[in-house]
Protein backbone atom coordinates (compact mmCIF):
# COMPACT_ATOMS: atom_id res chain seq x y z
CA UNK A 1 0.00 0.00 0.00
CA UNK A 2 1.48 3.25 -1.26
CA UNK A 3 1.65 5.83 1.81
CA UNK A 4 -0.53 9.15 1.14
CA UNK A 5 1.45 11.85 -0.54
CA UNK A 6 1.62 15.08 1.16
CA UNK A 7 2.01 18.28 -0.80
CA UNK A 8 5.26 18.78 -2.72
CA UNK A 9 6.18 15.03 -2.62
CA UNK A 10 4.63 12.95 -4.08
CA UNK A 11 5.20 9.12 -2.50
CA UNK A 12 5.46 6.81 -6.05
CA UNK A 13 7.47 8.89 -7.63
CA UNK A 14 9.89 9.45 -4.93
CA UNK A 15 10.08 6.02 -3.81
CA UNK A 16 10.64 4.55 -7.21
CA UNK A 17 13.38 6.99 -7.62
CA UNK A 18 15.42 5.79 -4.00
CA UNK A 19 14.90 2.54 -5.30
CA UNK A 20 16.53 2.80 -8.29
CA UNK A 21 19.13 5.23 -7.28
CA UNK A 22 19.92 4.09 -4.05
CA UNK A 23 19.50 0.26 -3.72
CA UNK A 24 18.88 -0.96 -0.67
CA UNK A 25 17.93 2.13 1.17
CA UNK A 26 14.65 1.39 1.92
CA UNK A 27 13.60 -1.79 3.74
CA UNK A 28 10.06 -1.26 3.62
CA UNK A 29 7.35 0.89 1.95
CA UNK A 30 7.91 5.05 2.01
CA UNK A 31 5.93 6.85 4.47
CA UNK A 32 6.52 10.58 3.64
CA UNK A 33 4.55 13.50 6.31
CA UNK A 34 5.96 17.42 5.85
CA UNK A 35 7.56 17.96 8.96
CA UNK A 36 6.74 20.98 11.26
CA UNK A 37 9.13 24.26 10.72
CA UNK A 38 10.87 25.23 7.79
CA UNK A 39 9.22 28.34 7.00
CA UNK A 40 11.36 28.74 3.62
CA UNK A 41 12.01 25.19 1.88
CA UNK A 42 9.88 22.44 2.70
CA UNK A 43 10.93 19.76 5.55
CA UNK A 44 9.88 16.38 5.22
CA UNK A 45 10.68 12.97 7.39
CA UNK A 46 11.24 9.81 5.00
CA UNK A 47 10.75 6.61 6.61
CA UNK A 48 10.33 3.06 5.61
CA UNK A 49 9.67 1.84 9.06
CA UNK A 50 13.41 0.99 10.20
CA UNK A 51 15.42 4.20 9.70
CA UNK A 52 14.39 7.90 8.66
CA UNK A 53 15.70 10.44 6.67
CA UNK A 54 14.90 13.83 5.91
CA UNK A 55 14.12 15.41 2.51
CA UNK A 56 14.47 19.30 1.92
CA UNK A 57 12.95 20.82 -1.44
CA UNK A 58 12.18 24.32 -2.47
CA UNK A 59 8.49 26.15 -1.58
CA UNK A 60 5.96 25.75 -3.71
CA UNK A 61 5.65 27.88 -6.54
CA UNK A 62 7.38 31.76 -6.74
CA UNK A 63 10.97 30.72 -6.13
CA UNK A 64 12.89 33.74 -5.77
CA UNK A 65 16.26 33.53 -7.92
CA UNK A 66 19.39 33.00 -6.29
CA UNK A 67 17.22 31.19 -3.20
CA UNK A 68 16.49 27.50 -2.86
CA UNK A 69 19.33 26.11 -4.24
CA UNK A 70 19.74 22.20 -3.19
CA UNK A 71 22.82 21.46 -5.42
CA UNK A 72 24.31 24.08 -3.15
CA UNK A 73 22.97 23.35 0.65
CA UNK A 74 23.41 19.47 -0.37
CA UNK A 75 27.28 20.71 -1.02
CA UNK A 76 27.59 22.56 1.93
CA UNK A 77 26.57 19.10 4.11
CA UNK A 78 29.00 16.73 2.15
CA UNK A 79 32.07 19.20 2.91
CA UNK A 80 30.99 20.21 6.57
CA UNK A 81 30.68 16.74 7.45
CA UNK A 82 33.88 15.39 7.94
CA UNK A 83 34.58 18.49 10.36
CA UNK A 84 34.06 18.95 13.83
CA UNK A 85 30.68 21.39 12.96
CA UNK A 86 28.09 18.57 13.53
CA UNK A 87 25.64 18.31 10.39
CA UNK A 88 23.61 15.53 9.11
CA UNK A 89 25.56 13.31 6.79
CA UNK A 90 23.75 13.81 3.30
CA UNK A 91 22.45 10.27 1.09
CA UNK A 92 21.48 12.11 -2.38
CA UNK A 93 20.16 14.71 -4.28
CA UNK A 94 18.34 15.20 -7.32
CA UNK A 95 17.18 17.27 -10.00
CA UNK A 96 13.29 18.05 -10.71
CA UNK A 97 12.50 15.43 -13.12
CA UNK A 98 11.52 13.50 -9.98
CA UNK A 99 8.96 15.38 -7.41
CA UNK A 100 8.74 18.49 -10.02
CA UNK A 101 11.07 20.40 -7.83
CA UNK A 102 15.18 19.85 -6.70
CA UNK A 103 15.69 17.90 -3.91
CA UNK A 104 18.13 16.09 -1.47
CA UNK A 105 17.87 13.48 1.31
CA UNK A 106 19.79 13.25 4.57
CA UNK A 107 20.29 11.38 7.59
CA UNK A 108 17.79 12.11 10.52
CA UNK A 109 19.83 13.71 13.24
CA UNK A 110 18.93 12.13 16.91
CA UNK A 111 17.74 14.86 19.00
CA UNK A 112 14.97 17.76 19.93
CA UNK A 113 14.64 20.23 17.77
CA UNK A 114 14.08 22.93 20.90
CA UNK A 115 10.69 24.74 19.13
CA UNK A 116 8.35 25.26 21.23
CA UNK A 117 8.01 26.80 25.22
CA UNK A 118 7.90 23.71 27.09
CA UNK A 119 10.76 22.06 25.27
CA UNK A 120 12.98 25.01 26.30
CA UNK A 121 11.31 25.18 30.03
CA UNK A 122 12.71 21.55 30.53
CA UNK A 123 16.26 22.90 29.60
CA UNK A 124 16.25 25.82 31.68
CA UNK A 125 18.39 24.39 34.22
CA UNK A 126 21.07 24.08 31.54
CA UNK A 127 20.26 27.16 29.47
CA UNK A 128 23.16 29.05 30.22
CA UNK A 129 25.50 25.48 28.87
CA UNK A 130 23.07 25.41 25.98
CA UNK A 131 23.78 28.96 24.96
CA UNK A 132 27.25 28.54 25.44
CA UNK A 133 27.24 25.47 23.50
CA UNK A 134 25.17 26.88 20.52
CA UNK A 135 28.28 29.72 20.30
CA UNK A 136 31.20 27.36 20.60
CA UNK A 137 29.58 25.11 16.94
CA UNK A 138 29.06 28.11 15.26
CA UNK A 139 32.68 29.70 16.60
CA UNK A 140 33.80 25.69 14.95
CA UNK A 141 32.64 26.94 12.18
CA UNK A 142 34.04 30.61 11.29
CA UNK A 143 37.05 29.13 12.24
CA UNK A 144 37.22 26.84 9.24
CA UNK A 145 39.35 27.16 6.34
CA UNK A 146 36.48 27.66 3.19
CA UNK A 147 39.13 25.86 1.06
CA UNK A 148 40.73 23.27 3.20
CA UNK A 149 37.08 21.66 3.18
CA UNK A 150 36.72 22.61 -0.46
CA UNK A 151 34.05 25.61 0.00
CA UNK A 152 36.62 28.09 -1.32
CA UNK A 153 34.31 28.95 -4.28
CA UNK A 154 30.74 29.09 -2.20
CA UNK A 155 31.16 33.03 -2.48
CA UNK A 156 32.92 36.14 -2.81
CA UNK A 157 33.41 37.52 0.72
CA UNK A 158 34.75 41.12 -1.12
CA UNK A 159 32.10 43.36 -0.75
CA UNK A 160 29.90 40.43 1.28
CA UNK A 161 27.80 43.19 3.29
CA UNK A 162 27.18 45.33 0.22
CA UNK A 163 25.90 42.72 -2.13
CA UNK A 164 23.69 41.28 0.80
CA UNK A 165 22.24 44.44 0.84
CA UNK A 166 21.66 44.50 -2.49
CA UNK A 167 19.90 41.44 -3.07
CA UNK A 168 17.71 41.64 -0.15
CA UNK A 169 16.22 44.68 -1.71
CA UNK A 170 15.86 43.50 -4.43
CA UNK A 171 13.91 40.54 -3.22
CA UNK A 172 11.52 43.09 -1.12
CA UNK A 173 11.25 44.35 -4.46
CA UNK A 174 10.48 40.81 -6.35
CA UNK A 175 7.89 39.92 -3.29
CA UNK A 176 5.99 42.92 -2.15
CA UNK A 177 2.61 43.36 -2.13
CA UNK A 178 2.07 46.48 -0.22
CA UNK A 179 3.88 49.72 0.29
CA UNK A 180 6.64 49.47 3.11
CA UNK A 181 8.30 53.13 3.45
CA UNK A 182 10.23 52.18 6.76
CA UNK A 183 11.36 48.92 5.71
CA UNK A 184 12.79 50.64 2.45
CA UNK A 185 14.36 53.17 4.67
CA UNK A 186 15.90 50.83 6.76
CA UNK A 187 17.74 49.49 4.07
CA UNK A 188 19.15 52.38 3.22
CA UNK A 189 20.19 53.34 6.10
CA UNK A 190 22.35 50.16 6.39
CA UNK A 191 23.46 51.23 3.13
CA UNK A 192 24.81 54.60 4.42
CA UNK A 193 26.73 52.58 7.10
CA UNK A 194 28.38 49.36 6.19
CA UNK A 195 31.11 48.29 8.55
CA UNK A 196 34.28 47.77 7.20
CA UNK A 197 33.76 43.45 8.07
CA UNK A 198 35.60 40.90 9.55
CA UNK A 199 38.14 38.30 8.26
CA UNK A 200 35.93 36.04 5.69
CA UNK A 201 34.57 32.74 6.88
CA UNK A 202 31.90 29.83 5.74
CA UNK A 203 28.30 31.77 6.90
CA UNK A 204 25.23 29.55 7.70
CA UNK A 205 22.72 32.47 7.42
CA UNK A 206 20.10 31.91 9.20
CA UNK A 207 22.08 30.50 12.71
CA UNK A 208 20.03 29.92 15.79
CA UNK A 209 18.65 27.39 18.13
CA UNK A 210 15.76 26.14 16.47
CA UNK A 211 17.91 25.13 13.46
CA UNK A 212 19.81 23.23 15.48
CA UNK A 213 19.44 19.26 16.74
CA UNK A 214 19.81 19.06 20.37
CA UNK A 215 21.06 15.88 22.93
CA UNK A 216 18.03 16.01 25.13
CA UNK A 217 20.48 14.26 27.78
CA UNK A 218 23.72 16.59 27.40
CA UNK A 219 22.29 19.39 25.48
CA UNK A 220 25.08 18.44 22.86
CA UNK A 221 24.36 20.16 19.77
CA UNK A 222 24.50 17.05 17.42
CA UNK A 223 23.29 18.78 13.66
CA UNK A 224 23.06 21.98 12.29
CA UNK A 225 20.02 22.29 9.96
CA UNK A 226 18.54 24.64 7.12
CA UNK A 227 22.16 25.45 5.14
CA UNK A 228 20.12 27.09 2.19
CA UNK A 229 21.98 30.72 2.49
CA UNK A 230 25.22 29.64 2.92
CA UNK A 231 28.12 31.22 1.58
CA UNK A 232 31.17 32.63 2.15
CA UNK A 233 31.03 35.92 3.83
CA UNK A 234 31.05 38.07 7.50
CA UNK A 235 30.63 35.89 10.35
CA UNK A 236 28.87 38.47 12.37
CA UNK A 237 25.84 38.06 10.41
CA UNK A 238 25.30 35.09 12.16
CA UNK A 239 26.47 36.00 15.34
CA UNK A 240 23.37 38.41 15.31
CA UNK A 241 21.33 36.43 13.63
CA UNK A 242 21.27 34.15 16.55
CA UNK A 243 20.94 36.65 18.86
CA UNK A 244 18.26 38.28 17.25
CA UNK A 245 16.23 35.07 17.64
CA UNK A 246 17.51 34.42 21.16
CA UNK A 247 15.97 37.67 22.60
CA UNK A 248 15.95 39.96 19.78
CA UNK A 249 11.96 39.44 19.03
CA UNK A 250 10.56 39.09 22.55
CA UNK A 251 7.12 40.49 22.75
CA UNK A 252 6.07 40.09 19.00
CA UNK A 253 4.85 36.69 19.51
CA UNK A 254 6.71 35.27 16.93
CA UNK A 255 4.96 31.67 15.36
CA UNK A 256 8.15 30.56 14.28
CA UNK A 257 9.25 29.37 17.57
CA UNK A 258 9.52 30.11 20.77
CA UNK A 259 11.94 32.74 22.46
CA UNK A 260 14.34 31.35 24.57
CA UNK A 261 15.14 35.00 26.33
CA UNK A 262 11.43 34.86 27.02
CA UNK A 263 11.64 31.46 28.93
CA UNK A 264 12.37 31.72 32.74
CA UNK A 265 15.97 30.59 33.63
CA UNK A 266 17.61 31.13 30.63
CA UNK A 267 20.23 33.69 29.98
CA UNK A 268 19.74 37.03 28.32
CA UNK A 269 21.93 37.27 24.39
CA UNK A 270 25.06 38.70 26.28
CA UNK A 271 25.98 35.68 27.12
CA UNK A 272 26.31 34.68 23.99
CA UNK A 273 27.97 38.41 22.86
CA UNK A 274 30.43 37.40 25.36
CA UNK A 275 31.59 33.95 25.18
CA UNK A 276 31.54 34.62 20.99
CA UNK A 277 33.63 37.99 21.77
CA UNK A 278 36.37 36.01 23.88
CA UNK A 279 37.39 33.96 20.00
CA UNK A 280 38.92 37.10 19.31
CA UNK A 281 36.18 39.05 16.93
CA UNK A 282 35.75 42.56 17.04
CA UNK A 283 32.34 43.65 17.99
CA UNK A 284 32.54 47.08 18.01
CA UNK A 285 29.65 47.42 15.07
CA UNK A 286 27.36 44.67 16.41
CA UNK A 287 24.38 47.70 16.23
CA UNK A 288 25.03 47.42 12.72
CA UNK A 289 24.31 44.01 12.36
CA UNK A 290 21.91 43.60 14.55
CA UNK A 291 20.23 46.11 12.51
CA UNK A 292 20.86 44.17 9.23
CA UNK A 293 19.41 40.82 10.91
CA UNK A 294 15.95 42.44 11.50
CA UNK A 295 15.91 43.73 7.77
CA UNK A 296 16.92 40.36 6.60
CA UNK A 297 14.30 38.80 8.41
CA UNK A 298 11.61 41.34 7.59
CA UNK A 299 11.83 40.73 4.16
CA UNK A 300 12.13 37.06 4.17
CA UNK A 301 8.53 37.52 5.87
CA UNK A 302 7.50 39.38 3.20
CA UNK A 303 8.53 37.26 1.13
CA UNK A 304 6.79 34.63 2.78
CA UNK A 305 3.52 36.89 3.39
CA UNK A 306 3.87 37.20 -0.49
CA UNK A 307 3.18 33.55 -1.09
CA UNK A 308 0.50 32.90 1.47
CA UNK A 309 -1.55 35.29 -0.10
CA UNK A 310 -1.29 33.06 -3.60
CA UNK A 311 -1.91 30.14 -1.33
CA UNK A 312 1.87 28.64 -2.00
CA UNK A 313 2.85 28.07 1.62
CA UNK A 314 2.75 25.07 3.35
CA UNK A 315 2.58 24.35 7.19
CA UNK A 316 1.07 26.81 9.97
CA UNK A 317 1.60 30.30 11.16
CA UNK A 318 2.64 31.75 7.37
CA UNK A 319 -0.72 34.10 7.49
CA UNK A 320 0.64 35.77 10.82
CA UNK A 321 4.42 36.10 9.53
CA UNK A 322 3.16 39.40 7.24
CA UNK A 323 1.49 41.20 10.38
CA UNK A 324 5.71 41.06 12.28
CA UNK A 325 7.21 42.77 9.35
CA UNK A 326 6.74 46.75 10.80
CA UNK A 327 8.04 45.65 14.40
CA UNK A 328 11.25 43.88 12.87
CA UNK A 329 11.18 46.72 10.77
CA UNK A 330 11.07 49.39 13.41
CA UNK A 331 13.51 47.03 15.61
CA UNK A 332 16.23 47.25 12.77
CA UNK A 333 15.86 51.22 13.34
CA UNK A 334 16.23 50.96 16.95
CA UNK A 335 19.57 48.86 16.43
CA UNK A 336 20.97 51.27 14.33
CA UNK A 337 19.69 54.22 16.73
CA UNK A 338 22.16 52.57 19.67
CA UNK A 339 25.13 52.78 17.44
Amino acid sequence: MVSESPPGAPVPELEEFLRTAAPGLLAGPLHVELLSGGRSNLTYLLTDGHERWVLRRPPLGHVLATAHDMSREYRVLSALHPTDVPVPRPVIEAGPDVIGAPFYVMEFSEGDVLRDRQQLEQFAPRSKELAVELVDVLARLHALDPAAVGLGDLGRPEGYLERQLRRWAKQLDASRTRDLPDLVRLGESLGHNVPGGQSPSIVHGDYRLDNVVVAPDTGKVTGVLDWEMATLGDPLTDLASMVMWWDGISGLDSPVAAVPGEVPGFPASDVIIDRYASCGRDLTDMAWYLGFAYYKMAVIFEGIHFRSRQGLTVGEGFDRLGELVPDLTERGHAALRAR
